[in-house]
């Protein structure tokens, strides 16, 4: 009985060592996409629309999970980051390529633009607002990551 469990254990092993490290991280643009797609990654879904700010990608949280229904895992590029200031925020464009395999072991390729908000942190008051996702530009995409990734995205 005790080497059937240490088997079973052993055999579970390689699948759990595939989850990828929690990450959570709103100190650049493109860490809070790698976050975002960390938490959709892990199936955090909560944590993912978390990210977003008051411009939702979809319309609620249940249509937000059901679109990532049939995602095990995300790949994720991001190019190079642009800030530029305005009216009181600072608004980042980060570049990304991405490839998303299904639970059926097929894998998409994406690309475009994400835009990123942060309201200035010197001229907030209670609650405070961290850095969020404003908005994102995606599209099916061909090839490796790296030939997909946009070279840069539009100042935001």
């Amino acid at each position: 009985m005790r080497l059937a469990a240490i088997l079973l254990l052993a055999l579970a092993a390689p699948a759990l060592a595939e989850e990828p490290p929690y990450l959570d991280d709103r100190s650049d643009p493109a860490a809070i996409v790698r976050s975002l797609y960390n938490a959709v990654s892990r199936q955090e879904y909560a944590r993912a629309w978390s990210y977003f700010g008051e411009s939702k990608p979809v319309p609620d949280y249940q249509a937000f999970v059901a679109g990532y229904a049939d995602t095990a895992s995300v790949e994720l590029l991001t190019g190079p980051v642009a800030t530029e200031g305005a009216a009181g925020s600072i608004y980042g464009s980060v570049p990304v390529a991405l490839a998303a395999t299904g639970t059926d072991g097929a894998t998409r390729v994406f690309a475009g633009c994400y835009v990123t908000r942060q309201l200035q942190p010197a001229v907030q008051e209670p609650p405070f607002r961290p850095l969020e996702i404003d908005r994102a530009s995606l599209h099916a995409a061909e090839g490796p990551l790296a030939a997909a990734l946009p070279a840069q995205c539009e100042t935001p």
